[in-house]
């Protein structure tokens, strides 16, 4: 009965860090004046109450990983470092004038590309940058991506004395052929040198990502990883489904072929028995694809109907205002999106002309804004409800019919006004979204857009 369940809902789509998705964004309504306007709206009624998060795009990388669908310049040249934070800093400082006062800053988040491609001088300049035009909260919480190859004990040091408690380090698979053909080969002694330097500075919370449907991954792997990442006891785990998505420009998806890639049933089982070693092993499922131990925040946040998710992944407080810096960031204003230019000499010809280098956005329509609640809802909380006027929208009656046949198969319990994803149905949790995306029913995809769900 599983394997038919997988074969049933194994279909591409969204993973549902926003809605509308990307794809789906109008931008025949959207303009600079609108996002400036949304932006000045949001932090209105949000900064004093909140704070605003900021999420920082650093995309350089030594060598490329052929696993990675992340906007990525690869270079082995460290003279790129200091022109990027010079134009970071700028952007930033553009938004500052439209702000009209300084935010306080409750999340920073690093992403990439490789942030620890940076020197420990050239992220402190980022980050005191940064504040030069803001105030820090108080409950804080800032976080950066870290390869194991390259994070030295001075940028973990220099990032915590910054204020940073949260690194996750890119783990993916530690057998030797799976990294060999995804070009990314790093023994366990480099992650766990730097998770214990990071546990020895003081770092709260400890992240690890792995990755199942790798090429040539067998059961074996994931079994081993699962037990190398357990000597280590990260705090919390994403353990994501790779996603396969060749088609999109400037992909890295290379070096192996579509018949070496874990497919169905195969890939199911790979996930299954990882799940299944991370219960055992004290960690508790959060949301989609992440996992934590009961001390780490983001369960807590799980466990107290906290939980958010953006355009940064999942995160244990919430802001109305999200900003992206640098190339091809993705901004949210809570009422509307937009996204950098993706070329880096465009990102730095246009902040040579004083303009954000947004090149693309999506204001939220009153449907978009009630839709986007419930997914965000059953992301976060695997449940949704509609008892309230502001929850309902005159397509429910469809959206339930459809999920009729997921609550046949057991993914979901319908109840009068709400539904709740069942434990069986947490792994099909993105077409549980789905039947909500109107956006999506209304204009199925002519071209390869998304990976597979499951």
């Amino acid at each position: 009965m599983k394997n038919s369940l997988i074969q049933k809902y194994n279909v591409p789509g969204p993973r549902y860090t926003s809605y509308p998705t990307v794809p789906y964004w109008d931008e025949t309504d959207f303009s600079d004046e609108i996002w400036a306007e949304t932006l000045k709206k949001s932090f209105i009624e949000s900064n004093s109450s909140e704070g605003i998060s900021l999420y920082i795009h650093l995309p350089f990388c030594e060598s490329l990983c052929t696993f990675c669908g992340c906007n990525k310049r690869i270079t082995k040249n460290h003279g790129v470092e200091n022109p990027y934070i010079e134009a970071v800093l700028k952007e930033w400082t553009l938004y500052c004038k439209i702000l009209g006062e300084k935010p306080t800053i409750k999340e920073i988040h690093l992403g990439g590309g490789t942030p620890t491609f940076f020197s420990t001088k050239n992220l402190e300049d980022l980050i005191n940058g940064i504040f030069v035009h803001a105030n820090k909260a108080k409950d804080h919480e800032f976080s950066f991506e870290g390869h194991p190859n390259n994070t030295s004990h001075e940028h973990l040091q220099k990032l915590y004395d910054l204020g940073f408690r949260r690194v996750s380090f890119g783990v993916q698979d530690y057998s030797e052929k799976v990294q060999k053909a995804i070009h990314r080969l790093q023994p366990f002694h480099n992650v766990a040198k730097v998770t214990f330097w990071a546990r020895e500075i003081g770092y709260t919370s400890i992240g690890h990502d792995i990755i199942f449907g790798l090429p040539f991954q067998e059961i074996e792997d994931i079994i081993d990883t699962i037990e190398k990442t357990k000597s280590l006891q990260p705090d919390r785990l994403a353990f994501y489904s790779y996603a396969h998505v060749p088609w999109i420009k400037g992909n890295g998806q290379r070096g192996f072929n579509d018949e070496d890639i874990p497919k169905d049933d195969k890939k199911r089982m790979l996930y299954e028995t990882g799940k299944k070693l991370l219960y055992e092993n004290g960690y508790h499922e959060i949301g989609m694809d992440h996992f934590a131990l009961k001390t780490d925040s983001l369960h807590e946040a799980f466990q107290n109907g906290k939980l958010h998710r953006n355009f940064m992944g999942y995160s244990s407080s919430k802001t109305q205002l999200m900003i992206g810096l640098g190339v091809s960031s993705i901004s949210d204003s809570w009422y509307s999106f937009a996204q950098n230019v993706k070329n880096l000499e465009d990102y730095y010809q246009v902040l040579e002309w004083n303009k954000l280098p947004v090149f693309r956005g999506h204001l939220l329509t009153t449907e978009d804004l009630i839709i986007r609640k419930h997914i965000l809802n059953l992301m976060c909380q695997f449940e949704t409800s509609w008892e309230n006027k502001e929850g309902y929208f005159n397509e429910i009656p469809d959206v339930i019919l459809q999920l009729k046949e997921m609550e046949n198969d057991g993914l979901v319990l319908i109840k009068d006004n709400s539904i709740e994803v069942t434990e069986k149905g947490k792994p099909y949790v993105r077409n549980i979204c789905m039947a909500f995306d109107l956006r999506l029913k209304r204009k199925a995809p002519e071209t390869e857009l998304f990976s597979m769900t499951i």
